[in-house]
C-alpha cells in the first residue's frame, strides 16, 4: 500500500467523516492535468476535491517541481501532499512521440484537460487545442498562462510575481514610503486556477445543456489579478487618479485599519458601517465623534480619516491587545488580532468548521491540511488520499487504455514512462 493509499485507508477506518461516503458532485468527470506548480494544478486540485478523477501527467524525471518546494518530509513537500490530494499520478515523457500519443488517447476519454505550459509548447508536441479537440470534440480545455493565448506578450514566460505586477496588484501592496511588497502568497497563481475552474464548469454546463462541441478556456495570470482590483480601473479612467499604497488601511472606506496596542499586539478594526462606526466611537469613549453629523456617513468620514484614526490609535495604545479586543467585540464591532499560523490552529471557529483537516503519512507522521472550500450540503468535497507518489497510478491508467504488462515494460525501457 502506498503512503497516500494508507492515509486514505486510515480515514475510512477511523470514521472521522461521513463526507467520504456522500455523493460526489463531479463523480464521473475525468480530468487530464498537464503542467506543474500552482497555476493550473490548483484547478485540478479543486476538481479532484469534489470527486473528479484527475489524472496528473508528470515527467518521469522527477515529476512536478512542487514535490520539492518549501518544507519536505523524507524528500517530498508537505505542500504537494495537500495540493495534489485525490489526484492520480502518471509519468509520461511528453517530448517523445509515444508519450504524446498516450496523452491524446487519454484526452479522448476525458471531459477536461487542464494545462499551464507556455503558449505554443503543447502545439509543438501535437497536444494543442486543435489536435485534442479533433480526437474529442466534446473536450473542455483549460489553458492557464502568464499573458494568455494571444496578444504581443503571448510568448513571454509568466509567473505570478510578474502577473500580479502587470495586473496592478503589487503596486497597491505595502506602505507609500517603501517599495511594493508581495502579499505573502502566490495569489496570482491561485486566482488564475480559480478562474480556470469556474471556466471549466461553465463550459461543461453549456455543453451538457446545449450540446454541440467543447471549448477552450483561456486564463491569463495577469488578467486574474487585474479582475479583482475592484474600483482601480473605473476610478483611473474616470479622472486619471493613481491609487497609492496605503499600508494597513483601506483607502476611501473609514475606519478600517490595523492599530498597535500597549503590549505591541495589533488589532484590526473594520468600523466602516454607519451604525458600526457609532458603536465603535462610543466603545472608545468618543461620543463626540459618534454624534458628529459630518461623520454619519462614509464620504464624510473619508474627509476626516486622520482625525478618526488618531482617536482610535490614542485609545488602543493605552490598552493591551486582549483588553482592546474584549471592549471592541462587546460593542459588536468587527475586529480581531492579526493571526499567525499558531493562532489559526488554536482557533475554535477554524476547528469547528473542519478547516484543520487531519492527515497522516505512512510512517505515522501527523499534520493538518486546509479543509475543503466551498461546503456543499448534499455533495460535499472530501480528501480521499494525499498527493500520490510519482507515477503511482501509471500502470492502472495505462492498463485501462489497453497497454498490457509487456507494453508497459517496453515503454519503461524507452523511458517514456
Amino acid at each position: 500500500m502506498s503512503m497516500q493509499q494508507g492515509a486514505g485507508a486510515a480515514r475510512e477506518s477511523e470514521g472521522t467523516t461521513d463526507t467520504l461516503r456522500a455523493p460526489q458532485a463531479l463523480a464521473g468527470v475525468r480530468v487530464i492535468e498537464l503542467g506543474s506548480l500552482i497555476a493550473g494544478p490548483y484547478a485540478g486540485s479543486l476538481l479532484a476535491q469534489f470527486g473528479a478523477e484527475v489524472i496528473k501527467v508528470e515527467s518521469p524525471q522527477g515529476g512536478d517541481p512542487l514535490r520539492k518546494w518549501r518544507v519536505l518530509h523524507e524528500g517530498t513537500s508537505l505542500w504537494w501532499y495537500s495540493q495534489s490530494r485525490n489526484k492520480k499520478s502518471v509519468t509520461l515523457d511528453l517530448r517523445q512521440a509515444e508519450g504524446q500519443r498516450i496523452v491524446r488517447e487519454l484526452a479522448a476519454t476525458a471531459d477536461i484537460v487542464v494545462e499551464n505550459f507556455r503558449p505554443g509548447t503543447l502545439e509543438k508536441w501535437g497536444l494543442g487545442w486543435e489536435q485534442l479537440h479533433a480526437v474529442n470534440p466534446r473536450l473542455v480545455m483549460v489553458r492557464v498562462s502568464g499573458y494568455g493565448q494571444s496578444g504581443p506578450y503571448r510568448d513571454r514566460p509568466g509567473f505570478a510575481a510578474i502577473a500580479e505586477s502587470l495586473g496592478g496588484m503589487r503596486n497597491l501592496a505595502g506602505y507609500p514610503d517603501r517599495p511594493p511588497v508581495r502579499t505573502g502568497l502566490s495569489i496570482g497563481d491561485t486566482l488564475a486556477s480559480l478562474y480556470g475552474t469556474i471556466g471549466a464548469l461553465l463550459a461543461m454546463h453549456h455543453l451538457n445543456r446545449n450540446g454541440g462541441s467543447g471549448q477552450f478556456v483561456d486564463v491569463a495570470l495577469y488578467e486574474a489579478a487585474l479582475a479583482v482590483t475592484e474600483s482601480l480601473l473605473p476610478e483611473h479612467t474616470y479622472d486619471g487618479r493613481l491609487r497609492q499604497r496605503a499600508g494597513a488601511s483601506l483607502p476611501g472606506i473609514v475606519p478600517s485599519s490595523t492599530y498597535v496596542c500597549a503590549d505591541g499586539g495589533y488589532i484590526i478594526i473594520a468600523g466602516n458601517g454607519d451604525g458600526i462606526f457609532k458603536r465603535l466611537m462610543r466603545a472608545i469613549g468618543r461620543e463626540d465623534l459618534a454624534a458628529d453629523p459630518e461623520l454619519a456617513h462614509n464620504d464624510g468620514r473619508v474627509r476626516h480619516t486622520q482625525r478618526i484614526d488618531d482617536a482610535i490609535t490614542a485609545w488602543t495604545r493605552e490598552r493591551p491587545l486582549e483588553h482592546a479586543l474584549a471592549v471592541i467585540k462587546s460593542a459588536d464591532v468587527p475586529c480581531d488580532r492579526i493571526y499567525t499560523e499558531a493562532d489559526i490552529v488554536a482557533d475554535s471557529q477554524v476547528e469547528a468548521r473542519g478547516m484543520l483537516e487531519p492527515a497522516r503519512l505512512e510512517d505515522g507522521t501527523d499534520f493538518a491540511i486546509p479543509g475543503i472550500v466551498p461546503r456543499l450540503s448534499a455533495t460535499p468535497g472530501a480528501t480521499r488520499w494525499l498527493g500520490p507518489g510519482l507515477g503511482a497510478h501509471t500502470d492502472e491508467v495505462l492498463e485501462a487504455l489497453g497497454y498490457d504488462a509487456a507494453a508497459r515494460a517496453a515503454l519503461r525501457d524507452r523511458e517514456v514512462i
